[in-house]
This record gives structure tokens, sequence and C-alpha cells, in this order.
């Protein structure tokens, strides 16, 4: 067996191969990302594989599912069930899952959408708040606060009241889409004037696929992450049944 499995010695030593600052291999082990080191008779400490193992998952399930669930999860490998801990990472890829869907359905969505031309438009072809909300299934809340937040901003009748255009629709149904995709109201507001413009499909198509990559990259860190925790799981394993079997082969200690 390589000696790495069971020390690398040093906090610098470490910290160096996982790619991290001396500190913050440091708080990664106050944190419970890392398990607590073993230390020797002078109070330093010395760390071993596992550790290694625990901070290398940690960078890829930062990327993969944040840095908050990250520490979560590695905490749980450590401390709890591998059945509950397990159960968090398939969460992570179930959620990862939902959002690949989603943005399938975006895309497809958000093709149609923007491919319908708008011709001879009319001031009578213009919307009701009511009347959109009620087409799109939504409610006018949600386009009131869209309305607030700079996403879609509709004309305004003489009495005041809300009125889309077709144009303002079509932008409408398109911000609907991705934000089903998952897209944050911020990066919507910086996307949307650019879809406003000539080849707005084009823009689309660029943000939708800016966002598959995304999730391909945290698929990729989470099946990095993965490879790492089996190692996690087997060294703990090994750590476990020989405390085992320290304690099975001890003498029995005389009562008198």
């Amino acid at each position: 067996m390589s000696t790495l499995k069971y020390r690398l010695g040093r906090t610098v030593d470490i910290a160096r191969r996982a790619g991290y600052s001396v500190q913050q291999i440091r708080n990664l082990e106050r944190d419970g990302v890392l398990p607590p080191a073993t230390r020797t008779a002078t109070g330093h400490r010395v760390y071993g594989e596992i550790h290694l193992r625990s901070a290398l998952a940690y960078r890829a399930l930062a990327v993969g599912a944040g840095p908050i669930e990250a520490k979560r999860m590695l905490r749980a490998f450590h401390t709890a069930p591998i059945s509950e801990a397990l159960a968090m990472l398939d969460a992570t890829h179930a959620r990862l899952h939902t959002e690949r869907v989603e943005l399938g359905h975006a895309k497809r969505a958000a093709a149609s959408i923007s491919s319908e031309p708008i011709d001879d438009v009319h001031s009578t072809d213009s919307m009701s708040i009511a009347e959109l909300a009620d087409a799109l299934g939504l409610r006018t809340s949600t386009l009131r606060h869209w309305d607030a937040a700079g996403l879609v901003t509709p004309d305004r009748t003489e009495q005041g009241a809300r009125h889309y255009t077709p144009d303002q629709v079509r932008d409408v149904r398109i911000v609907h889409q991705l934000r089903k995709a998952g897209f944050p109201i911020a990066q919507l507001r910086a996307v949307l004037p650019e879809l406003r413009r000539a080849n707005r499909f084009e823009d689309v198509r660029s943000a939708l696929a800016a966002r598959d990559a995304r999730i391909t990259a945290r698929a990729s860190a989470l099946l990095e992450a993965a490879a790492e925790l089996r190692v996690v799981i087997s060294l703990a394993s090994q750590a476990d049944s020989s405390m085992w079997a320290q304690c099975c082969c001890a003498p029995e200690v005389s009562g008198t």
C-alpha cells in the first residue's frame, strides 16, 4: 500500500496536493468537510489520504452543488449513515436532471415562440394584463413583478391600466419559458435588451446554450466528486474495520 493512504504529513502538504491554502484546509477541517486530523505529541496536525480525498471531493461538489450544499454532504459522509449521505448526493443529481429536462423544454418553446412573425401590428391587438395572465396560466401579480423588475414593461392606457403589444406578449412568453428553465431575474434583465434586437432568436439560443454548458460542467463536477467520495467511503470503512479488530483482539483486563 502507498504511504499516502495513511499519511500525507503537515497542513501545507495536503494544501499543496488539494490546491488550497493552509488556512483553507484548517477552515475545511473546522467546518467538518475534512475529518479531524490526528495530532502529534507537540500538537501538530497530521493528515492522511482521506483528508486529501475529502478536500478534492469538496472542490468538485462546490462546483456541482454549490459550496453550502457541498459542506453539508461532506459532513454527512463523515458522520451520518452512508445511506443518508448517498441520498443527499442522489438528490443533487435529481435536481440537476430536472434542470436539464426543463432546459430542453425551454429550448423548444423559445425556438417556437421566437420564430413567430408579428406583422401588421395594430393597437387593437394588445392584451390586458388579465387576458395575458389567463392565456399563459400565470398570476397577474407575476406579470406586475416582471414589470417592476424591468423585464417586460407594458404600455399603459389613459386610465393607467397595463396593456401588452404583440411584441411585449412575445417577450413575456420568452421570459416565462426561461424562468421555468431556472434563469434568475438578474440574468434575464441583462439578456433581454439583446433579445429585443433583430436577431433575437440567436440571442435566446446563445443564452440557452450557455445555460446548457453550465449544467454540463456541474454534472461533470459531480462525476468527479463521486470518484473521490468512493475513496473516502472505502478509507473510512477500512479505518472502522481496523478499530474493530483492535478492540476484539485487545487482551481482557482483570477486574481485580
